[in-house]
């Protein structure tokens, strides 16, 4: 069977850092000093610093208005449409920026993978950046969509049975999302984490069957047991609705201390050497690092991540992986790991080549 390689990742922030004005802005609507306080309590422990956006913060005080074009406004927030129509106006830049760090040879690309699970239109991103790096029209294009954090494994598989069929298949995959144009104006503390969690990022990788980078292993799929409904992710009129239940990272590392050692099978958690985490959170990255009772600094990559970039959704875990590319790692076992809707456990083993 031909061996396929993750050869490379390029990446794409938005021009804002809008972490702390995110947080400025939730902070000022809530009622009471108690609530203030266990809303910057909750900062402290998110362990982000920046997070980046294709909103551009607007002037102080931010009490009624977020950003320079008056998108959020206290009040008005805009509905399913205006969000809509902001990603397709933003979508194509950001990607091409990330195909750009990426630079590859355009002439030899067969194949194109798109996925996002933060905005639609037809014709869709992958149909843009076809025309925009003048790519044959006879590529062949895939979406992979409303699927959430977990999507780049989806990604990265689909790449791998390619490559599997198609020796010669040079396949760019571009994961693409715009997490903050799906704000909402709920004020309770417990559905405040967009305000300390999410952010906007674009990847784009090549996969191929040329031996450099990361050799892609095995792709596992799990889902946790009566846990459908802690993570949801709708369509509603006022953009894309997240649910995300407080039992999650419980639920996650009980689930990896009572069957890690099947899901890492043959291997144990001492043997792998590099973990590449999706970056959901710290209460997540915890979950997964006392679930399989890993060394502190396992998950080094991944906290980095989430410090410098908050959670991207599916573009978080190339960020990660990225990282790892561009340290040159040494040879090893590696493991990546994301989870989403389902509840589903989505991973794959890797392993650094010359």
């Amino acid at each position: 069977m031909t061996p396929v390689f993750l050869n490379r990742v390029g990446t794409a922030v938005p021009a804002y850092d809008i972490h702390a004005d995110f947080i400025e802005f939730g902070r000022g609507w809530l009622p009471d000093a108690h609530s203030r306080a266990l809303f910057d309590r909750m900062v402290e422990m998110a362990d982000i610093t920046h997070r980046y956006a294709v909103l551009e913060p607007g002037p102080k005080p931010r009490d009624t208005v977020l950003d320079t074009d008056h998108f959020f406004v206290r009040g008005a927030f805009p509905g399913t449409h205006a969000r809509m129509q902001r990603f397709e106006h933003e979508a194509r830049a950001l990607a091409l920026r990330a195909v750009a760090a990426l630079a590859p040879d355009r002439d030899r690309i067969t194949h194109l993978i798109v996925a996002s699970c933060t905005g639609f239109t037809a014709p869709g991103l992958d149909f843009q950046l076809m025309q925009a790096l003048e790519l044959r029209p006879s590529i062949e294009r895939q979406i992979i969509g409303f699927m959430g954090c977990f999507a780049a494994v989806n990604a990265l598989r689909l790449a791998r049975h390619i490559v599997r069929s198609e020796p010669r298949a040079q396949v760019l995959v571009v994961n693409l999302e715009l997490c903050t144009l799906h704000l909402q104006e709920a004020w309770e503390l417990e559905k405040m984490l967009s305000f300390l969690l999410f952010g906007d990022g674009c990847s784009a990788a090549l996969v191929s069957a040329d031996p450099t980078g990361l050799e892609l292993g095995a792709f596992r799929t799990a889902v946790v047991p009566r846990t459908d409904g802690m993570i949801t992710w709708q369509i509603g009129d006022t953009g894309f609705l997240m649910h995300l239940s407080g039992q999650v990272p419980g639920r996650i590392r009980r689930f990896l201390r009572n069957e890690g050692a099947a899901f890492l099978a043959p291997h144990t958690a001492g043997d792998i050497a590099h973990w590449a985490v999706h970056a959901g959170g710290r209460s997540i990255l915890d979950a997964v690092q006392h679930g399989l009772q890993l060394l502190p600094d396992a998950l080094a990559y991944s906290r980095g991540i989430l410090r410098d970039y908050g959670n991207m959704s599916s573009a978080t875990l190339m960020f990660v992986l990225d990282r790892i590319l561009r340290d040159r790692a040494p040879p090893g076992e590696g493991m990546a790991m994301a989870f989403g809707p389902g509840l589903t456990v989505e991973s794959f083993r890797f392993r650094p080549v010359g």
